[in-house]
């Protein structure tokens, strides 16, 4: 039925009926699949177009290869150990001294020998040393900058330690005692089927007084019920030089090793005289250092009283895997490469010395990299100084501890 005048019209036939014609949906304008970029992602897309960043400045470099642990500073704590292998883990000063036994006012050999001690001082690279550390502050030439920048990135740049600040008695450091009172000689190590010569070694002092390190070295009177009032003459200083720590490159983490090396400034090579050679103190020389787990039963009969060394938790799993998880024992290794220095920071900690190599080309070996070389050449430049000079930077007074022994004679 009808409902409009419209239908009515056309049902009498009085209209035609108009076909509607099908409605085609109006086309959208076509558009990019992306979205219109944002100022943000416009600015970012001009940056991938750019020409390739320039090579970073040599002082960005370093600052990418040294962690904050290489400060060597009273303590701040250091990288845990990673898998990153040829790298130096501490470089810094060391120092050789012997203590006449008690009673002897002077050493003509070994024989008179009671104790022997490594002492190291921590340093930061002297690429990255602080000026205001330096004796004298004097203006740098800007045209030097970029020199300098290229010496920073020379070989074995980070083996080289920052001269000892002298405007503090403030300085980090650690005693090491030598129960064989002599190093192992790299001479005879693996020789003719023999077995490199391993000495055992113990921290004995760590701290951060020069006071106190030359209180520690001085002489000493004390009284004993049996013997009365004993006499100890001061340590002799026998040489002194620069080290580095490096952990050498290995195809897995049970080959890892870490090697000690070391280059003497003073005495030179040419004074080197008897006390240093039965001291086995070579002017370039390196060993291996491993490290005792303080859980693990003892091996040598002399240290089974000792006072075990206390390290944190993180340590106790990282380095010797405590607990499983590593070796076959519940307390993990009984040794461990020296991965990480804080491993000698522990008064106590038991340290073992494995001969290496000897002279400058086995430094170069053991350290790599270019270290032994530019290990040797900063010890080289060093040993110009006088021997004044280098007592005075550990504040050791020479009216107390002799001059002879850096000149290559017992006394």
């Amino acid at each position: 039925m009808p409902t409009t005048r419209r239908q009515k019209a056309v049902q009498e036939g009085k209209i035609k009926e108009e076909k509607k014609k099908p409605t085609v949906p109006k086309k959208r304008p076509r558009t990019n699949s992306k979205a219109t970029p944002t100022k943000k992602h416009a600015q970012e897309n001009v940056k991938t177009e750019e020409e390739p960043p320039k090579k970073k400045r040599a002082t960005e470099q370093v600052a990418e290869l040294e962690e904050a642990r290489r400060t060597a500073s009273p303590r701040a704590k250091s990288a845990k150990p990673t898998s990153r292998a040829g790298r130096t883990i501490e470089r810094g000063h060391i120092y050789f001294f012997y203590r006449p036994k008690v009673q002897l006012e002077e050493a003509q050999s070994i024989d008179d020998v009671k104790n022997f001690h490594i002492l190291l001082i921590p340093r930061p690279p002297v690429y990255a040393s602080d000026d205001s550390n330096q004796e004298s502050e004097t203006k740098v030439d800007p045209s030097m900058t970029e020199e300098a920048e290229m010496k920073v990135l020379s070989p074995g740049a980070d083996a080289v330690p920052a001269p000892v600040t002298r405007r503090t008695t403030k300085q980090f450091h650690r005693v090491i005692s030598i129960g064989k009172k002599r190093l192992p000689d790299p001479e005879n190590a693996g020789s003719t089927g023999r077995r490199k010569e391993t000495f055992w070694g113990v921290v004995t002092s760590v701290g951060d007084d020069l006071h106190g390190l030359a209180e520690g070295l001085g002489p000493k009177t004390y009284e004993t019920k049996t013997r009365g009032t004993r006499h100890d003459a001061a340590a002799r200083l026998v040489a002194r030089g620069g080290y580095a720590i490096v952990n050498s490159e290995a195809r897995t983490p049970s080959q890892r090793e870490t090697h000690l090396g070391y280059h003497v400034s003073h005495p030179s090579k040419t004074e080197m005289g008897d006390v240093q050679a039965e001291l086995g103190i070579h002017t370039s020389s390196s060993f291996v250092l491993q490290v005792k787990n303080p859980l693990a039963p003892s091996t040598n009969p002399q240290m089974s009283h000792s006072k075990q060394a206390e390290y944190p938790d993180w340590i106790m799993e990282k380095v010797f895997g405590t607990g499983g998880l590593r070796g076959r024992e519940d307390y993990g290794l009984r040794f461990a490469s020296c991965e990480t220095p804080e491993l000698l920071d522990a008064v106590g900690a038991q340290v073992l010395m494995i001969a290496a190599r000897g002279g400058e080309e086995g430094l170069e070996i053991s350290l790599g990299d270019g270290r032994g070389e530019a290990l040797a050449e900063s010890a080289n430049e060093e040993s110009k100084r006088e021997i004044d000079d280098v007592f005075k930077e550990i504040g050791l007074d020479t009216d107390i501890f002799t001059k002879e022994t850096l000149e290559g004679e017992w006394a």
